[in-house]
């Protein structure tokens, strides 16, 4: 069962939206750090466990794991895209990376992997970084949950999670 990790980094941004809101989930998988490493590099797996997300395209790839894709979400009658750039793939310890819509910075997504007596803990973190731009495109493509995201994503990433543990225990 995960445990709540709330991180509270809330500061008032511009036009009272609100930036650096983290959210962090985590929970105990019994298979070792490279094999979950393994799946969450591989975000075409993500289409499997995340509520919201139903389809990746891999735009490019470096040393194995993908360098740049797009995620396709919905949630509801809303369907939206991101551009999605990774900035840390260590085999074994972490995969992270940061969200664009239409340039404008949004999020970065993080799964951090440490070795524990009867596997991984797997912590998934969202860092929020919309300034007012994405911030309205999200309320236009995501509805109503774009100025809800700290708990949509928590509630997300808890399904999340305990999809990803099903699927890698049970083979």
């Amino acid at each position: 069962m995960p445990l709540a990790a709330a991180l509270p980094g809330r500061r008032p941004g511009r036009y009272g939206v609100h930036m650096s809101d983290e959210v962090a989930e985590h929970i105990t998988v019994g298979v070792p750090p490279a094999d979950v490493y393994l799946a969450v590099s591989d975000v075409r797996r993500m289409t499997r466990w995340s509520p919201e997300c139903f389809a990746t395209l891999v735009w490019s790839r470096r040393g194995g794991v993908p360098a740049r894709f797009v995620g396709f979400n919905r949630r509801g009658p809303w369907v939206w895209f991101t551009t999605c750039r990774v900035v840390a793939a260590k085999p074994g310890q972490e995969f992270t990376f940061d969200v664009t819509t239409f340039g404008m910075p949004v999020s970065r997504w993080s799964y951090q992997l440490a070795g524990v007596a009867n596997g991984t803990e797997v912590t998934e973190r969202w860092l929020d970084q919309r300034g007012r731009g994405a911030h309205v495109l999200g309320r236009v493509f995501t509805g109503k949950v774009a100025s809800d995201r700290p708990q949509a994503n928590r509630a997300g990433m808890r399904t999340t999670l305990e999809r990803l543990k099903r699927e890698l225990e049970t083979g």
